[in-house]
């Protein structure tokens, strides 16, 4: 089981890009899936890694890192080299990395977002962790799980790992807005999922983000499912955007929407006072849990 870090060793991984690890504990399944999740994350940022300084950052042996970086390796998520790795060209963080991390509060957050619907509703979920979450949250509230066999719920969606967990829900109706899938997050974009969408209304529209930032707006990685995103806030009546503290304040490539298109944002009770009050006073409800 890998080793809990230090205070001298976390104020050690705090320095570079602001990385820090997320570990906190717990079985050993756990704890190396959470240590792969940081090891990558921590090559990306740096743009390459050492095994010695790897050892030290999460404060585990040089054994362990050359083992997991030749995991990462033969997954293609970095590049091997004598002595260390570096990141894979036009790298994303794979969506089943970016699952462990924030997950606590991922959850919290779907809760509290899952609430703000009302059965018969048509509701739009794109991409990501934490908007993935929401659609689970919304498929096992007991008043809209009734299986009399009629639909409770209207779920218009471009990530093919929600559609894939709601399409066994009869009490949901599932719509897909086609296109093309892109590896590391699931979303469909393209042609095909713009001209879905413009045929649509939606009641409400859960979006995950990569950036939330006054000036920068509503932000995502990847151009094409900031596009789609964007239109399913477009056709929504009231936008919420489902985000964990470490999405605020930033900013990403790609603009979804500008905050002045969204309604609530529902984060964690870690969300810096100065961040969450900047929302607010651009007419932004803010729900922290």
């Amino acid at each position: 089981m890998a080793r809990r870090l230090g205070a001298s060793a976390r104020a050690t991984t705090q320095g570079a890009a602001g990385w820090a690890p997320t570990r906190t504990g717990g079985s050993d399944e756990v704890n190396q899936s959470e240590r792969l999740n940081d090891l990558l994350e921590l090559v990306t940022q740096r743009g390459w890694v050492g095994v010695e300084e790897a050892s030290r950052a999460l404060a585990v042996s040089t054994a362990t890192i050359r083992r997991d970086f030749d995991h990462l390796a033969r997954q293609q998520l970095i590049h091997r080299a004598r002595g260390g790795a570096s990141p894979v060209v036009g790298y994303e963080l794979p969506l089943s990395y970016k699952a462990t991390r924030h997950a606590t509060e991922k959850q919290r957050i779907a809760a509290a977002a899952s609430a703000l619907v009302q059965p018969g509703q048509v509701v739009g979920i794109n991409g990501g962790t934490t908007a993935a979450e929401v659609s689970r949250a919304l498929a096992s509230r007991p008043d809209i799980a009734q299986r009399d066999g009629s639909p409770r719920l209207t779920v218009v969606t471009n990530a093919v790992n929600i559609a894939a967990e709601l399409t066994v829900r009869p009490y949901i109706k599932l719509v897909m807005t086609g296109g093309i899938a892109r590896p590391q997050s699931y979303e469909l974009t393209g042609p095909l999922a713009r001209q879905t969408l413009t045929r649509l209304r939606l009641d409400v529209a859960f979006l995950g983000a990569d950036g939330v930032d006054v000036a920068g707006g509503i932000t995502a990685q990847h151009e094409g499912e900031a596009e789609v995103n964007g239109l399913l806030a477009a056709r929504a009546r009231s936008v919420v955007v489902v985000a964990d503290s470490s999405k605020l304040g930033r900013s990403a490539f790609a603009l979804i929407c500008r905050l002045s298109a969204v309604n609530v944002l529902v984060t964690d009770a870690g969300a810096p006072e100065h961040a969450v009050r900047a929302v607010e006073e651009a007419g932004v409800r803010v729900e922290r849990v």
